[in-house]
C-alpha cells in the first residue's frame, strides 16, 4: 500500500511568514544591494513539461524568498492565427497548443465546431473519441512520471517511461497516421476506425505499462529519498482551490471532489465504471500518488472501451464544403477534463467562414503562474524543479 510517510524537510512549509519581517501586502520588499539576497534565473530550457518558460528568484541562501514566472519565450499567437484560418485548416494548429497531449485540444475544437453548426457525430465516432482522449491522458502521465522522478534525481524512471510512453506513440501512428500531431478528431467525428487487429495489439501494450508501473510504484512510490524530497512540498490548502483557480490532480489532492468525466459526461464517460482519485492532502508527493492512481484508472477505462465498443458503424458524419464552409452566428463554451484539469474553447462566430473569437481556458496558466509563485516561496532552490512539476503546466498552453 503507498503511504504518505517520510521525514519532511518542511514542518511549516509556506506557512510561516515570520521568518520574513520586510513583508508588505503579502508582497516581500527586497533589497538586492544589501547583500542579503540574490536574483537567480531558472530557466529557461527546453524539455516539454516546464522547461519553455523561466522562473525568476530571489535568495537569501539556498532558500527561495520571492518568485516570478516568466513567459514570452516560446508565443505563437495560437488564438489570432485561428481567427484568420478557416475552420477546417484550424486542425494543424490546434493539436501544437498542448504538444505532449493534443488529442484534447482537437476534441475541444471539433466540438464547438460541431454545438455551433448543429452536428450530431455516430456513436462508434464518440467511442472512439474517448478511446483516444484517453490513450492520449495515460501518454501524457508517463511523460510526467518520468519528469518528476528526473526532478529529484531519478533519471532511469525517465527512461522506462519514455520507452513505454513510444509503445502508445505507436499505436497512435496506427490509428491515425501520426505520432504526435494527429488531426484525427475532426468535425462530424473520427477520420477513420480503428484498424484490424488493434485491440490485441492495445492490449498488449496496456499489459506493458502496468507491468512498469507497479515496478515504478517500488522504486520511486515507496523510495525513502523520493518521500523525503516530495513530502510537504508545496501544499495546496482547500481555501487556495477557487481562489486560485485550481483543477485537476491538483485539486482532487486536496479533497475537492471535480472532475468533468463526472460531473458533466462527454463522450461515452457516462457509460464507464471509474470513480475520482481523490485525497486529503495535495503536496508533492500526493500529487504524484494520485496521477499514479489515475494511470491505472486509465489502463481500466481503455480496456473497458475496446471490451464494449461497436464494432461496426458509421465513424463520420458528412460535411458540406469545408472549403466554403460557414457557421450560423453564436457563441460556445465546451470542457472536458485533461490530465491537468479543466481544459476549454470558447468559440464565437458571426457566419462568416471565419472565427469572430477564439479563446483557449488552459489549466497550466493558474499553476504555473499564480499557484507556483506562491508555493516556491520558503523552497529550497534544489526542490524548485520538483515543486514546478508536480503541479504539471504545459508552457505551450499558457503561450497560446
Amino acid at each position: 500500500m503507498l503511504a504518505n510517510k517520510g521525514v519532511s524537510r518542511y514542518p511549516k512549509f509556506n506557512q510561516d511568514r515570520t521568518r520574513y519581517p520586510d513583508f508588505v501586502d503579502g508582497k516581500p520588499v527586497v533589497d538586492l544591494d544589501s547583500g542579503k539576497f540574490q536574483k537567480i534565473w531558472h530557466g529557461p530550457q527546453h524539455a516539454g513539461i516546464t522547461g519553455n518558460m523561466a522562473l525568476e528568484l530571489i535568495l537569501s541562501g539556498d532558500e527561495v524568498y520571492d518568485c516570478k514566472t516568466r513567459v514570452g519565450y516560446l508565443h505563437r499567437g495560437f488564438e489570432k492565427l485561428m481567427e484568420r484560418r478557416t475552420f477546417i485548416q484550424n486542425f494543424p494548429v490546434v493539436c501544437r497548443i498542448a504538444v505532449p497531449e493534443p488529442a484534447f485540444n482537437e476534441y475541444l475544437y471539433a466540438s464547438v465546431i460541431e454545438e455551433l453548426s448543429g452536428i450530431r457525430i455516430p456513436e462508434l465516432a464518440e467511442w472512439i473519441r474517448t478511446f483516444n482522449l484517453e490513450l492520449m491522458r495515460l501518454a501524457s502521465y508517463l511523460m510526467w512520471l518520468g519528469g518528476i522522478a528526473g526532478s529529484v534525481g531519478h533519471g532511469t524512471i525517465y527512461q522506462w517511461t519514455t520507452t513505454h510512453r513510444d509503445y502508445i506513440l505507436d499505436l497512435f501512428e496506427e490509428m491515425t497516421g501520426g505520432r504526435i500531431y494527429h488531426m484525427y478528431m475532426i468535425p462530424g467525428g473520427v477520420r477513420a476506425p480503428l484498424p484490424d487487429g488493434f485491440k490485441g495489439r492495445t492490449l498488449k501494450v496496456l499489459n506493458l505499462c502496468e507491468n512498469i508501473l507497479n515496478d515504478i510504484e517500488k522504486v520511486v512510490l515507496n523510495n525513502v529519498v523520493f518521500k523525503q524530497r516530495t513530502v510537504d512540498l508545496g501544499i495546496i490548502t482547500p481555501d487556495m482551490i477557487d481562489r486560485y483557480g485550481v483543477t485537476g490532480p491538483n485539486a482532487r489532492t486536496a479533497g475537492v471532489k471535480r472532475d468533468i468525466r463526472k460531473d458533466e459526461p462527454y463522450g461515452v464517460y457516462d457509460q464507464l465504471d471509474f470513480e475520482m482519485i481523490t485525497d486529503t492532502k495535495s503536496d508533492a508527493y500526493n500529487r504524484t500518488v494520485c496521477r499514479y492512481l489515475e494511470m491505472h484508472q486509465c489502463i481500466d477505462l481503455l480496456r473497458q472501451m475496446l471490451s464494449r465498443m461497436p464494432k461496426s458503424g458509421p465513424f463520420f458524419t458528412e460535411l458540406p464544403n469545408v472549403l466554403h464552409w460557414k457557421i450560423p452566428e453564436g457563441e460556445t463554451y465546451t470542457k472536458a477534463e485533461c490530465t491537468r484539469g479543466e481544459y476549454g474553447y470558447l468559440a464565437v462566430t458571426d457566419g462568416s467562414k471565419y472565427l469572430r473569437r477564439i479563446y483557449v481556458r488552459g489549466p497550466s496558466y493558474t499553476h504555473a503562474i499564480a499557484v507556483l509563485e506562491k508555493l516556491a516561496i520558503g523552497t529550497n532552490i534544489a526542490d524548485i524543479p520538483g515543486l514546478a512539476v508536480s503541479l504539471h503546466t504545459y508552457p505551450p498552453e499558457i503561450e497560446r
